[in-house]
């Protein structure tokens, strides 16, 4: 027999179908020379403290740094999960060979890894690497099984990110917790991730509350009903605003020169998970976990492919099954129609091999969404992913920008209108930009100017406004999302936030379980959309010195080390031995450190 084990029941009845594997047994189902398991994700953990040695059972700064000589794993301790374990174990231990079909990234590896270990298989492994859970991929799959051994770097990266987050979690846990804590039952929680993530938010929530505004003044006019600005931009002084007031007070304005620029507008980028997870808590106020569990359940709705994913790129050879997609999604033929009949723009913008290493961006699987039972929550998520799709093949918008300057008294003033020519891409989405409210706010006020000639003059209504600098914003969950994405960098242009996502803090798959960790230890609380550190958040911030625990820069650095072990670019036991030597140094500085105190 062979035994192929998926990371849930669903996905494992999913394959079975496919392979013909219908008797339904406890814990698995069999057929055709099938058996097919499955786990509940995580069945095994790395061994806690208590389990290396009794000396570590017991909460002691003395025991400090915990590095054990040889990490061991285990069962989580749960009756559902042994029972399944034990059939698991059955199978493995009997099995001709057999078919990790774990989800295709490093979380799945693991996960599917430790328990063959655990299980003490002996046969050989093949790996099915899968991007949707159609029918056709799940086939093609099947078809094209590799060794495991191909993913043996994939598997080492997991291993030492899950080490990693053991030794520095828990002995930082204990250290601070233990040191600086000021309620016996206190626990403070320090994480690899969580901590440099929460230090953003605190900075964020400090930079805002220490912000000193500056008044400033805008001197603008208006001409023919249409709002000109000054060209010099923000006035410092009143006094100054004033003198310019009373030079132009009375006098003509002139228009001195009219400029007309066309431009376009490429469709917006294909959706990776995080991208996703902004545009959903920007135009639905979901939560990142929230959006993840919807785009989770379209995957396995067979709807859309493979979720965890960090490209917004298509790899060359999708090209071709577009058509075929397109006319799947029956609800939106209205949208597609126009593109039927002819060959469909191939951009490189999308389409780009290079681009793309285990999965390609999210797109609809052709499956019809009208067979299929969706929440309204749901359908906001499809519907998002399909029109991002639909819209890749639709031609770029077009508009022209239209700036008059004009001149009163050697003042000179400016006035810029868009106005669309082509809509584009943009009837995709009934003809508004996707990209924020904001921006689309900020699309809305654009002002449509008349026609303007050179030379004309007349009479204006000249003003001078008090302004003052504001605060930065507090972080969204989709700004968040973002800063984690490239380590805290700001960073709006889309290709150049591409290149810092090797060295952003976390995965795509995790970023949703630190922040929703961050609100259950009660290190930040959400204020409407707003995230604010708590009194406690603050204070564990406050305490922390050490650049290797809160440094998001430094985070995303390790991160980087994780993705080149995967890409065969870092040797795995060098970073361990790095991570270990940098736990020791962090015991001795925290320990050496008698002058510090946690203060809310």
């Amino acid at each position: 027999m062979i035994v192929c084990i998926a990371e849930k029941p669903s996905v494992a009845r999913e394959i079975a179908k496919v392979l013909g594997a219908n008797a339904s047994h406890d814990g698995y189902l069999e057929g055709n020379g099938y058996q097919v398991t499955w786990t509940y994700g995580h069945l095994c953990t790395l061994k806690e403290p208590q389990d290396y040695t009794d000396y570590w059972k017991r909460w002691d700064l003395y025991a400090l740094p915990m590095i054990p000589p040889r990490f061991g794993i285990k069962l989580i301790e749960n009756d559902g999960y042994k029972k399944q374990f034990a059939v698991i174990e059955r199978l493995m231990q009997a099995a001709e060979g057999i078919v990790n079909c774990g989800d295709a990234g490093q979380e799945g590896e693991l996960i599917q890894r430790w328990v063959m270990q655990k299980a003490k298989a002996t046969c050989p492994v093949q790996r099915l690497w899968v991007s949707s859970l159609t029918e056709e991929a799940i086939r093609e799959a099947f078809a094209n099984l590799k060794p495991q051994e191909e993913y043996q770097s994939l598997y080492e990266a997991g291993l030492c990110r899950a080490i990693g987050d053991w030794l520095l979690g828990m002995n930082a846990t204990r250290l601070y917790t233990l040191r600086f804590r000021q309620d016996p039952k206190q626990v403070l929680s320090i994480g690899r991730v969580q901590t440099p993530t929460l230090a953003m938010i605190v900075k964020r929530h400090f930079e805002i509350k220490n912000f000193k505004p500056q008044k400033y003044w805008i001197l603008s006019t208006v001409y023919r009903n249409v709002v000109f600005n000054s060209t010099k931009g923000k006035i410092a002084k009143p006094e100054e605003g004033e003198k310019a007031m009373a030079a132009i007070k009375g006098k003509d304005f002139t228009v001195t020169d009219i400029q007309q620029k066309a431009g376009t507008e490429a469709p917006p980028r294909l959706f990776d998970l995080t991208s996703l997870q902004v545009e959903c808590n920007k135009k639905f106020s979901f939560s990142a976990d929230d959006t993840l569990k919807h785009i989770q359940s379209l995957y396995e709705k067979k709807l859309t492919t493979y979720p965890r994913v960090d490209t917004t790129y298509l790899s060359d050879d999708v090209y071709a099954k577009c058509p075929q997609i397109l006319q799947g999604i029956v609800p939106y033929a209205p949208l597609v129609q126009p593109l039927m009949g002819k060959k469909l723009k191939k951009s490189k913008k999308v389409f780009d091999s290079s681009k793309v290493t285990d999965h390609h961006a999210i797109i609809p699987t052709g499956m019809n969404p009208q067979n299929v039972s969706l929440t309204l929550d749901e359908k906001r998520v499809y519907d998002q992913v399909v029109r991002h799709f639909i819209a890749v093949f639709y031609p770029d918008c077009k508009f022209s920008t239209t700036t008059v300057l004009g001149e009163v008294e050697d003042v000179e003033f400016k006035a810029t209108g868009k106005q669309i020519l082509d809509e584009g891409w943009r009837v995709v989405f009934g003809g508004r930009d996707t990209t924020s409210d904001d921006e689309a706010k900020k699309d809305d006020e654009e002002q449509v100017l008349p026609k303007f000639d050179k030379g004309e003059h007349g009479s204006h209504e000249p003003s001078l406004t008090e302004k003052q600098t504001t605060p930065p914003k507090p972080y969204t969950e989709a700004t968040l999302l973002r800063a984690m994405e490239t380590a805290g960098k700001t960073v709006e242009n889309e290709e150049l936030r591409d290149a810092l996502k090797a060295n952003g803090i976390g995965r795509p798959s995790t970023r949703a379980a630190i922040i929703e960790t961050l609100f259950k230890r009660q290190y930040i609380s959400k204020v409407r959309k707003s995230l604010e550190p708590t009194p406690t958040g603050i204070a564990l911030i406050g305490v922390i010195q050490e650049e290797l625990l809160k440094s998001a820069e430094l985070t995303g650095q390790w991160e980087k080390k994780l993705r080149d072990i995967e890409a065969h670019k870092y040797d795995a036991r060098q970073f361990i031995e790095e991570l270990k030597q940098q736990t020791s140094q962090l015991v001795q500085q925290v320990l050496a450190d008698g002058s510090r105190r946690m203060t809310y």
